[in-house]
């Protein structure tokens, strides 16, 4: 038995936060009914294609199964009206303001199920000035202050590696409040409506620069804080061929074993009186050796310093691989893929989580009545 087994979830969503968040939900056993257009959601035509299939679409998509629903028409309307009434969750990611023109806001749907939770994910939430701006991730990491702290140089600007608004700012929110809002309903029987704004996720990924403002009225600066730059305990350093050796030595015990094995002079040990000295001796001492020397000198040392590896190192690693990150696969008619880790821990999942991605898209024309049965998968 799943642990959400039983729970009907409605996903309206594309793209990235919302199917993220309902593809853990369906990980855990819910039974997750993707809502898409008539032409079917745009991302299932999404680069890069794995035989044919848009790779992201199988992979946020897998074990839900979905339906084509026109909520212009009055078949279409009176059909999305029978599975609110049968649902336990609703996932919307519209801008403000759509579902209430579609002739489905919160009253709306609160009447047809006032059990019913419903989760809004939008780039700066329901209310306030900005709440029909656009934007993606990059937008709300700039607005949020977030990129400030790690912008790169005005010459050779730095995207972020991870799409961190959309996912620790969407989708884990999303998923948290959901599963505490059915908590809340076991208690009070009342449905409840959650407004997950992306923007407003960020500020508790800012914690320390945010800790930083409170105690100096200062921002924290690239390259001047602790866990910006500032420290030679907590950088980048570029090896002899070009690749970077990532050091967090932050505490005392870690920065001397970490000094001692990179030959550091013990006059720069002390690195309170002049940071910018030590930064400079240790990026020229790992500068003079390739990154597969210092992969050798930190195997095996408590020193936290490792040699930066890309993805594709990453995922073939053995301790990643014997944690079973990799091992399920998304099946379906053109071949399989493999599928996309998730945060829920298998005593939670339950064995049959082997289920694949929607692959025909089944257009409804007939009102429904109810909940469609479900059939394992697409």
């Amino acid at each position: 038995m799943k642990t959400l087994s039983g729970i009907k979830a409605l996903d309206l969503t594309t793209l990235l936060p919302g199917p993220l968040a309902t593809l853990i939900l369906a990980e855990a056993g819910a039974d997750v009914l993707k809502i898409e257009p008539p032409s079917g959601d745009d991302m299932r035509r999404f680069p890069p294609l794995v035989n044919g299939v848009s790779a992201l679409f199988a992979q946020l998509n897998r074990g839900k199964r979905s339906l084509a629903l026109d909520l212009k028409s009055e078949a279409g309307r009176d059909s999305f009206k029978a599975l609110v009434g049968a649902a336990d969750v609703l996932v919307e990611q519209f801008r403000p303001g759509v579902l209430d023109r579609l002739g489905f806001g919160l009253s709306v749907l609160s009447d047809l199920n006032p059990r019913l939770i419903t989760c809004s994910i939008s780039g700066y939430g329901q209310s306030g000035p900005k709440r029909d701006v656009a934007g993606h991730d990059l937008n709300y990491q700039a607005e949020t202050g977030l990129l400030a702290v790690s912008p790169g140089s005005s010459s050779h600007p730095t995207v972020p590696p991870a799409l961190i608004a959309d996912i620790a700012g969407g989708s884990y929110p999303a998923v948290i409040n959901i599963l505490l809002a059915l908590r809340h309903r076991d208690q009070t029987g009342q449905g409840t409506h959650i407004d997950i704004a992306m923007a407003d996720g960020l500020f508790t990924l800012a914690f320390f620069g945010l800790a930083e403002l409170e105690a100096t009225g200062r921002p924290p600066r690239p390259g001047g804080e602790l866990l910006s730059g500032g420290s030679p305990r907590y950088r980048l350093y570029a090896a002899e061929d070009g690749a970077l050796v990532a050091v967090g030595a932050i505490e005392e015990k870690f920065w001397q074993h970490f000094c001692a094995l990179i030959g550091l002079p013990d006059a720069l040990r002390d690195d309170s009186d002049d940071p910018a000295a030590t930064i400079d001796a240790v990026a020229a001492i790992i500068a003079r050796q390739p990154s597969a020397h210092w992969a050798g000198v930190f195997a095996g040392e408590d020193c936290c310093a490792n040699v930066v590896r890309d993805l594709g190192q990453a995922v073939t690693d053995p301790h990643f691989r014997d944690r079973g990150l990799f091992a399920r696969k998304v099946e379906g008619a053109q071949g399989e893929m493999t599928a996309l880790p998730v945060p829920v821990i298998d005593a939670l999942r339950g064995e049959d989580a082997e289920l694949p991605a929607p692959a025909d898209l089944t257009l409804i024309e007939e009102p429904l009545t109810g909940w469609p049965d479900s059939d394992g998968g697409g």
